[in-house]
């Protein structure tokens, strides 16, 4: 097996970690350099905390307003508006904002543009269960523009996404919950991301109800791209099994486990080897 080269970052207020095999230890820590850089260019304009950002900008609008925003900005929202449609509302970069506004707003995107209409409410997004995933996925393109195809990209614990295997092995072995977690899977080329509410307290919330999401133990997604699972964990916290069954039914790309007391239930059709 070759060497693995960690490198760690603090941006989006968590932690992103880089692991890169089979590459020289100098040439590894300038591309991870380059993909944290992407991070931190990324948390400027999706922070809904920073004013000068494309997200704080589009909560000033005023129904019937437009604005254009980055490329990077509109690709996000286009992102969330897709795994909107795809999980029936259960997940909704404007979750949050049900907490301040009788109903949620409602948005439009306007492609040739590169611009976000407020058709009405304010716009207050809230891209925490995507951006993280988004910024992995950006990152995966980074690595792999440098040539280092044999990598795992971390989120703050909760979102993984793997690349290549390094050499000699059958994947990056990645368990659901934490590094320890004895319940464990080979992954390779495809992103596994968790949603619970042991961290943050009860954080989660229904966007076609408002309230608090009703599942209490956690939730893991396993996709293709980490934007996609960031948001799929998180659309499961509020879905029942028959409602993720039914989702998984649409796309056998997805893989979803639920926490049922000591025991982890598997949704879902697409083979994921174990790694113990």
């Amino acid at each position: 097996m070759s060497d693995i080269h960690v490198f760690n970052h603090h941006a989006m207020a968590t932690q992103f970690q880089v692991r890169i095999a089979g590459e020289e230890k100098t040439y590894a820590a300038q591309t991870a350099q380059a993909a944290f850089a992407v991070t931190d260019q990324l948390e400027a304009l999706l922070s809904r905390f920073r004013a000068n950002s494309d997200i704080a900008q589009l909560a000033q609008l005023a129904p019937g307003e437009k604005l254009r925003v980055s490329a990077a900005t509109f690709t996000c929202l286009e992102l969330a508006k897709k795994m909107e449609r795809v999980t029936r509302g259960a997940f909704s970069a404007t979750a949050a904002a049900l907490q301040s506004q009788p109903s949620p707003p409602q948005w439009t995107l306007l492609k040739d543009q590169f611009s976000i209409r407020c058709d009405t409410g304010k716009l207050e997004f809230d891209l925490g269960a995507i951006g993280k995933g988004f910024a992995l996925d950006r990152m995966a393109e980074i690595l792999r523009e440098w040539d280092c195809p044999a990598f795992l990209l971390v989120a703050g614990g909760s979102s993984i996404l793997a690349g290549a295997a390094p050499a000699g092995t059958p994947g990056w072995s990645c368990g659901l919950g934490d590094d320890h977690s004895p319940r464990r899977y080979w992954l390779e080329k495809a992103s596994l991301s968790g949603s619970g509410l042991a961290v943050k307290g009860q954080h989660i919330f229904d966007p076609r109800t408002g309230r608090p999401a009703q599942r209490q133990n956690r939730a893991w997604a396993l996709t293709d791209t980490a934007a996609e699972s960031d948001a799929l964990s998180t659309a499961c916290m509020v879905l029942n099994e028959a409602e993720i069954a039914a989702m998984l039914g649409a796309d056998k790309s997805w893989l979803v486990f639920l926490a049922a007391g000591n025991e982890i239930n598997r949704l879902g059709e697409r083979p994921l080897p174990a790694a113990n």
